[in-house]
């Protein structure tokens, strides 16, 4: 198999190409400099460049590129950049794909689990509506730009991922220093639920989607056992064999320091899990997230 990548330096895409190469598929990466390796072609997502000749004779692509929800404060400029970077960008390769003569048939299109809003304890399914707030918007938005390649014919897969575990990057190594000094502390009352998925499990999930020609719009790429803040601060304590600060972080300090990501990601609570893919029988190697933490650090 040969298979398309974007975002293939990232924390995701990196572990998926090894995956891939790993087991002897073909990787062509789509990288946004000259290209200066023989598996590299260029393309433009923000400009709307991407010559139809760099997808054509492969089998599937994967679509991880996109600016980080978590690297910036949210400005008003930075959330111009973050739906520029996901819309313009998976709609410019959503368009190519339609284009493209003798070019994949499969677009597995990265988008994630603020398309549900705040569920509270409520637990939902890919079947439940999109809900309020700025990630609603912009996740709802992110995956209509996958419109013209489904209309083309593709099997258009959207990959609502929930937190990656990850000791070398994304959330959980930007929190490992502070719980390693002892200083970690449960999230405003810490009853938000977290859903989260190991970065080996979502290796194998998206491996799981490119080979099942019966699983398209959206998947929950989250672990089928989601937990509160709490039970989540908890966890990471004891697989570090460090204490939890008696205070929590304060809602209102969190909203004074992060502004609306406070809101919309660490305090609001998306209890998701994964249907479409346990029914597809799909089993992940750490449901629990004491095994996940383990295993990822």
């Amino acid at each position: 198999m040969t298979t398309v990548v974007t975002g293939a330096s990232g924390l995701l895409g990196s572990a998926l190409v090894s995956s891939l190469r790993d087991d002897g598929h073909e990787v062509r990466r789509l990288v946004r400099r000259e290209p200066a390796a023989p598996d590299e072609r260029f393309w433009d997502p923000a400009g709307g460049v991407l010559d139809p000749a760099a997808l054509e004779g492969a089998d599937t692509v994967v679509h991880l590129a996109g600016a980080g929800i978590g690297d910036r404060r949210w400005s008003d400029a930075y959330k111009r950049e973050l739906v520029e970077s996901r819309v313009s960008g998976t709609r410019t390769l959503a368009e190519a794909l339609a284009r493209a003569d003798g070019g994949p048939r499969v677009l597995l299109s990265s988008s994630a689990i603020g398309f549900y809003g705040d569920t509270g304890d409520r637990a939902v399914d890919e079947s439940a509506p999109p809900g309020k707030g700025f990630l609603a918007d912009l996740v709802r938005a992110w995956e209509d730009a996958t419109v013209p390649a489904a209309e083309a014919g593709l099997r258009v897969a959207r990959m609502r991922t929930g937190v990656v575990l990850s000791g070398r990057g994304g959330a959980l190594a930007r929190m490992l220093p502070i719980f390693k000094m002892g200083a970690g502390a449960v999230l405003g009352n810490g009853r938000q639920y977290v859903s989260w998925i190991s970065l080996p499990d979502w290796v194998e999930a998206v491996r799981f989607l490119l080979s099942r020609e019966d699983l398209s719009g959206p998947v929950n790429l989250t672990a089928p056992e989601p937990v509160t803040n709490a039970d989540y601060t908890a966890a990471l304590a004891k697989a570090l064999k460090r204490p939890v600060m008696p205070v929590p972080a304060p809602r209102l300090a969190l909203r004074l320091a992060l502004g609306e990501f406070a809101d919309e990601a660490l305090l609001a609570g998306q209890r998701v899990l994964p249907r479409r893919l346990l029914d597809a029988g799909h089993r992940f190697a750490h449901p629990a997230i004491g095994d996940a933490l383990a295993a990822v650090l």
